[in-house]
C-alpha cells in the first residue's frame, strides 16, 4: 500500500478474494459457447483464444518466479542482496489481477471498436507497425509518465507502494496501484488499438506484444543478471534498445535514475541513465554461486507439494502446508504427474532456499523424492544415494555443517546418517539430526507441574533420548503397549526406569506422540488432553475438545534473513528443531557429529539455542 494511497487504489473486485476470476466469466463463457456451436466459417478464433492467452500469461510469470527464486537462492549473477520478508510477498500476492483486467478490456475493445474480431492469424504489417510503435510513443510516453509518478504528491498516493521492494522479484513488476494500471493500459493499448482501428491487427501481434511485455517486466525485475556481455559487444547500440535485470535493478534502489520502460534510449536522451550501470551490469555477471556454511537436506512430501516450497507459488509457500488442497492444484493435476515423471526419471537435489543468521550463510536443498518412497525398501538405495551425492557436494563447497531433515534420517534407511560419516571417514563437514534440540524443546514443551505423560507411537532415536531425559527429571513415561515398555526399558541403563510405566490407562492430560498414533487411541484420551509430537510429521487432529502442540519446533531470532516462505506446516518465521539444530551446531563450532546413535547435551544444545535468539513456542492451552 502506498504511504498516502490515492483514488482508485484498491482493485475493484479486491472484496471477491479467490473468486475474482468469475468477473471474466461474462466474456469467457459467451465467446467459448460462440466458437463451439458456430460453424466453421462463423467461429472466431482470435476472440475464443483470448481466455488461452491469459492462463498463458499466468503460467509465463510463474516460470519467472519460480526461475529467479532458485537462481538468486544460489547466488551466481544475483544483483540485490537484501532480503525478501512476508510482507512483500503478501504485498505482491495478487499479481495476476493486472491480467484480469488486460483481459476484461481485451473483451471489450474487441467488441466495442471495429477490426476487433475475426482476426487473422498473421499480418506481417501489424506485427511491424506494433514494434514502431511501442519503440516511439509507448516508450516515450511511459518514460515522462513514470518520471511524473516520482513526483512526491503521485509518489505517496500511488507509486510508493511499487517501489516498497527493494530486492524485486519478477511479479513485482506488475505490483501497482489499480488507477497505475488504468494508464499502463492505456499506453500498451496504442499499438493495438492504432492497427486495430487500420485493419492489420492479428492473433500474432496480440500475443506477441503481450508476452514481451510479460518478459521483459519479468526479466527486469528477476534480481539476477542473465543478459550476455558478448550480445553488447556484437552490436553496441543493442544497449539503447534493450534494458537488463541490473540497468531496471538501479531504478529501485537509486529511485532517481533509469526510469526507461525497456528501452534505455530514453534514459540517456534525458539525461537519467545511472552512471554505475555498466559497473553493476559487469559485477553481476562475474559474480558466482554462492557457497553456504550450513546446508539443510529435505524431500518433498507429498506431489502437490513442490507447489508450496519457495520456488513454488509464492503465496502458498507463505502458509502453513495443510493436507488439503487448493482447488487449483487439483486442476494442475496433469502439471503434477508430469513433474513426477521427471524428478523419477531424472532425480537430483536442487536449492530452494537461502538465508542468513549473523555471519552464517544458509541454504536448503531438497531431493525429489515423496514420503510414499521413503517406505518403499527397493527406494532406499536411489534416497541414499542422492543424500550421500548432497553430502558430498555440501563438503566440497566447504560447508560446515549439514542436517538431515524429515525422512532423510531413518533409522532403516541410514542409521539416522551414521551411514554417511562410516563410508566419508574423511569428511570435515559435521553431519546433524538434529534429535539433541527435539528432544530438549519437547522437554520444554510439557507444561509445569506435569508429573505423568503418556508415551504412544513408533520408537525412534528423538523418542528413546526423550524418555530417558523425562525419568532422569523425574517425571513418569506411561506406555500402553508392552513390547514398546519392553524396548525402552531395555535400552535404560539406570535407576531412572523406575519412571517407566506400562498402565492400560489414558487417562494422562499430557501424551507425547509420534508416527503410528491410531484414531481410536486418540478417541481414548480425556476431554483438554495436550498432543505434542516427537515425530517430524505432526498426528491428524480427530479431537476439536483437545489441544495440539506443532512438532519440535522454535520461533526464528529477527537477525535470522530472507525468510519469505514457510518449512512445511509450521507458521511463519518458525523452523523445525531438526533445521535449527543444525545452524546451533555451526554458530558453536562444536566438532563432532550428531548422527547415528550419538547425542549431544541436551541441555547443553537448548541453552545454546536460547542464546542465539530461537525462541520456544507458546503452548496450546485451555481459554
Amino acid at each position: 500500500m502506498a504511504s498516502k494511497p490515492g483514488i482508485l487504489t484498491d482493485w475493484p473486485w479486491a472484496p471477491l478474494g479467490n473468486f475474482k476470476y468469475i468477473v471474466l466469466a461474462p466474456w469467457v463463457i459467451p465467446s467459448t459457447y460462440s466458437f463451439i456451436v458456430s460453424d466453421g466459417k462463423d467461429r472466431d478464433l482470435s476472440d475464443f483464444l483470448k481466455f488461452p492467452l491469459l492462463l498463458w500469461r499466468m503460467l509465463h510469470n510463474q516460470i519467472w518466479i519460480s526461475l529467479s527464486r532458485y537462481r538468486t537462492a544460489k547466488g551466481n549473477n544475483r544483483i540485490v542482496d537484501k532480503p525478501i520478508d512476508f510482507d512483500q510477498v503478501d504485498r505482491e500476492r495478487n499479481w495476476d489481477d493486472q491480467i484480469i483486467l488486460n483481459g476484461i478490456l481485451l473483451y471489450v475493445l474487441g467488441r466495442a471498436l471495429p477490426g476487433g474480431l475475426n482476426l487473422p492469424i498473421w499480418t506481417t504489417d501489424g506485427v511491424i507497425l506494433t514494434i514502431l510503435l511501442h519503440a516511439g510513443p509507448v516508450e516515450f510516453l511511459y518514460y515522462w509518465f513514470h518520471r511524473a509518478l516520482h513526483h512526491h504528491f503521485l509518489y505517496s498516493r500511488y507509486h510508493s507502494h511499487h517501489h516498497s521492494s527493494i530486492a524485486t522479484e519478477p511479479i513485482t513488476s506488475v505490483i501497482h496501484p489499480f488507477a497505475e494500471h488504468i494508464v499502463y493500459f492505456t499506453l500498451f493499448s496504442i499499438p493495438i488499438v492504432t492497427t486495430m482501428l487500420v485493419g492489420t491487427l492479428s492473433i500474432a501481434s496480440i500475443a506477441g506484444y503481450l508476452t514481451y511485455i510479460d518478459f521483459m517486466n519479468n526479466m527486469g525485475h528477476c534480481n539476477f543478471e542473465l543478459i550476455p556481455k558478448w550480445l553488447f559487444s556484437i552490436f553496441p547500440p543493442l544497449k539503447y534498445l534493450i534494458y537488463t535485470p541490473s540497468y531496471h535493478s538501479l531504478h529501485h534502489t537509486q529511485f532517481r535514475t533509469n526510469y526507461s520502460l525497456f528501452m534505455p534510449l530514453y534514459d540517456w536522451l534525458y539525461g537519467t541513465m545511472d552512471k554505475s550501470t555498466d559497473t553493476l551490469y559487469e559485477t553481476s555477471l562475474k559474480r558466482e554461486e554462492e557457497w553456504p556454511d550450513v546446508v539443510h537436506l529435505t524431500h518433498l512430501t507429498t506431489p502437490e507439494s513442490i507447489y508450496h516450497l519457495r520456488i513454488g507459488f509464492a503465496s502458498l509457500a507463505a502458509k502453513p502446508y495443510t493436507s488439503s488442497s487448493k482447488w487449483y492444484t487439483w486442476l494442475m493435476w496433469p502439471v503434477t504427474l508430469w513433474y513426477m515423471m521427471v524428478t523419477w526419471i531424472y532425480g537430483r537435489t536442487f536449492v530452494v532456499e537461502r538465508n542468513r543468521l549473523d555471519k552464517l550463510k544458509l541454504q536448503t536443498w531438497a531431493i525429489p523424492k515423496y514420503n510414499i518412497q521413503y517406505l518403499l525398501k527397493w527406494q532406499r538405495e536411489s534416497i541414499n544415494s542422492l543424500i550421500e551425492e548432497a553430502i558430498r557436494e555440501a563438503e566440497g563447497k566447504g560447508a560446515k555443517v549439514l542436517s538431515l531433515g524429515l525422512m532423510n534420517q531413518g533409522e532403516e534407511l541410514n542409521r539416522y546418517g551414521g551411514l554417511y560419516v562410516q563410508r566419508m571417514p574423511e569428511m570435515k563437514m559435521k553431519v546433524v539430526d538434529g534429535t539433541s534440540l527435539a528432544v530438549a524443546v519437547i522437554v520444554n514443551s510439557i507444561p509445569k507441574g506435569t508429573t505423568q505423560v503418556l508415551l504412544r507411537g513408533k520408537l525412534t532415536k528423538v523418542a528413546y533420548a526423550l524418555v530417558f531425559a523425562l525419568c532422569q527429571k523425574g517425571l513418569q513415561v506411561v506406555t500402553v503397549r508392552e513390547d514398546e515398555h519392553e524396548k525402552i526399558d531395555k535400552s535404560f541403563s539406570s535407576k531412572s526406569s523406575s519412571n517407566l510405566i506400562l498402565s492400560k490407562s489414558f487417562s494422562q492430560k499430557t501424551w507425547l506422540v509420534g508416527e503410528g498414533l491410531t484414531e481410536a487411541e486418540q478417541m481414548k484420551a480425556r476431554k483438554g488432553t495436550l498432543f505434542i509430537p516427537f515425530s517430524q510429521f505432526p498426528p491428524k487432529k480427530l479431537r476439536k475438545d483437545c489441544f495440539y502442540h506443532l512438532t519440535p519446533a522454535m520461533a526464528a531470532p529477527p537477525s535470522l534473513e530472507n525468510v519469505d516462505s514457510c518449512e512445511n506446516w509450521l507458521p511463519r518465521r518458525v523452523m523445525s528443531a531438526w533445521r535449527i539444530g543444525g545452524m546451533v551446531h555451526a554458530l558453536e563450532g562444536w566438532k563432532e557429529h550428531e548422527c547415528g546413535y550419538t547425542m549431544s547435551n541436551i541441555d547443553t544444545v537448548w541453552q545454546a539455542t536460547l542464546r542465539h535468539g530461537f525462541q520456544p513456542l507458546i503452548i496450546p492451552t485451555p481459554l
